[in-house]
């Protein structure tokens, strides 16, 4: 089953290398291998280098679940990818995303714990954005009954984040505070609903105007990003605040530790304010790396704070704390079951419509999670853009002098 496996991988990334010959490509794909629809990233760079394409379908190997795609969810992260501004990418082309939910299709030998047709969740290293996954059996979690296909993709990787920076991490505890960047994204709102569930928790949230009606209820304070949060938050807590969740870095990462009580948390989960355009900008680097401020141990030790960062797809697929993952997923559900927390869906796109799901996470116009729903039809217009007929998932590239008239004013929260 193993070799088997091994083989299918070896065929796709044959039909999907841009230097193979069409003659080649041909014969590769006249075999017996089901193939599957699967958005591709032909190379790193903007919208444009995102194709869906047919792929050859994968099988499970030892310890593995197959899964029938249903939903996928879309993370800041993905665009980061995309552009090639993460360590140690998968040299493309690759599938990217990193969550999905589904129907159990198959599962590999020495696999246990799951049937064919179980309802189920699952991290992805790669690969989660198409019609059929397969991934370790330590990555995959039954839904509860009531919760939809959309709702498990928008819930995994948000929530478990979201849990784990604050009773793992701070140890969030009873009549304590927490400012939350980026309030009305996936995250944000998963700590705030987080938050409710201990007794006299504050929350400070900051996001963009427009999203304060619809998240207002959703924290106990709300701020624009472009006024003088700092002032405003310790003009009601003078002390500063106990944690600091921050996805953007940057300029933000001093005003963090500014705020921070003494035995505070300070964690950078994220470095949104790296992407400024739909490329990557060398300037956008350089100008957060120069504004990060370089931390001082014996800074720290003087005032009594803590700084720390969080990943949880390293956490996954580097430190192998499957375990502690799956725990902390246990107590979520339980939390779901008894309805203190619920995922907020922005949107629904077909796989087909996946620039313009990426372009709206891009602007920062979501509320909750963006999904990607396998089974939705695309609208016309978007359809004629985003698919490509060609196994290869190429077309044609753009002239590099392009990229700069791309670049767009940073991102508002």
């Amino acid at each position: 089953m193993a070799k088997e496996g091994a083989d299918m991988t070896e065929e796709t990334e044959y039909m999907i290398d841009k230097n193979v010959s069409k003659e080649a490509e041909n014969v590769e794909s006249s075999g017996d291998a089901k193939e599957m629809r699967a958005v591709v990233l032909a190379g790193f760079g903007g919208l444009n280098k995102l194709r869906v394409t047919k792929k050859a379908m994968p099988e499970p190997q030892d310890g593995e679940v197959k899964i029938r795609v249903k939903a996928c969810g879309l993370n800041f992260l993905d665009l980061m990818v995309r552009q090639g501004t993460v360590d140690n990418p998968p040299k493309p082309p690759l599938v990217p995303g990193f969550e999905c939910s589904g129907i159990v299709e198959s599962v590999g030998e020495n696999t246990t714990g799951f049937e064919i047709g179980d309802r189920v969740m699952a991290f992805v290293n790669y690969n989660a954005w198409a019609e059929v996954v397969c991934t370790p059996v330590d990555f995959v979690y039954k839904m509860p009954e009531e919760m939809t296909f959309a709702e498990a993709a928008a819930f995994s990787l948000n929530f478990v984040a979201a849990y784990m920076m604050l009773f793992e991490v701070a140890n969030l505890r009873e009549g304590m505070s927490v400012l939350v960047h980026s309030a009305g994204g996936g995250v944000g709102q998963a700590v705030a609903q987080l938050c409710s569930t201990v007794p006299n928790v504050t929350v400070f949230g900051i996001a963009s105007c427009f999203k304060h009606a619809a998240i207002r209820d959703s924290v106990t304070h709300l701020f624009d990003r472009n006024v003088d949060y700092i002032q405003e938050v310790k003009k009601i807590s003078p002390e500063g605040v106990d944690i600091v969740l921050d996805c953007l870095c940057g300029e933000n990462t001093a005003k963090g530790l500014t705020l921070l009580r003494p035995l505070g948390t300070y964690i950078l989960y994220g470095a949104s304010n790296m992407v400024t355009g739909e490329t990557k900008s060398f300037f956008s680097f350089a100008k957060s790396w120069w504004q990060v401020e370089k931390v001082n141990p014996i800074k720290l030790y003087e005032e009594n704070k803590v700084i720390a960062g969080f990943s949880l797809l390293n956490l996954l697929f580097k430190h192998g704390k499957c375990s502690l993952v799956k725990s902390v997923m246990d107590k979520l559900l339980c939390l779901y079951d008894q309805k203190k927390i619920k995922p907020v869906v922005d949107s629904l796109w077909a796989l087909e419509e996946v620039k313009e799901a990426m372009q709206r996470i891009h602007d920062r116009g979501n509320i909750g999670k963006l999904i990607l729903d396998v089974e939705k039809s695309p609208t016309p217009l978007m359809a004629s853009d985003s698919t490509e007929t060609s196994e290869a998932g190429e077309e044609e590239e753009e002239p590099e002098g392009d990229n700069d008239s791309k670049e767009r004013m940073p991102f508002i929260h």
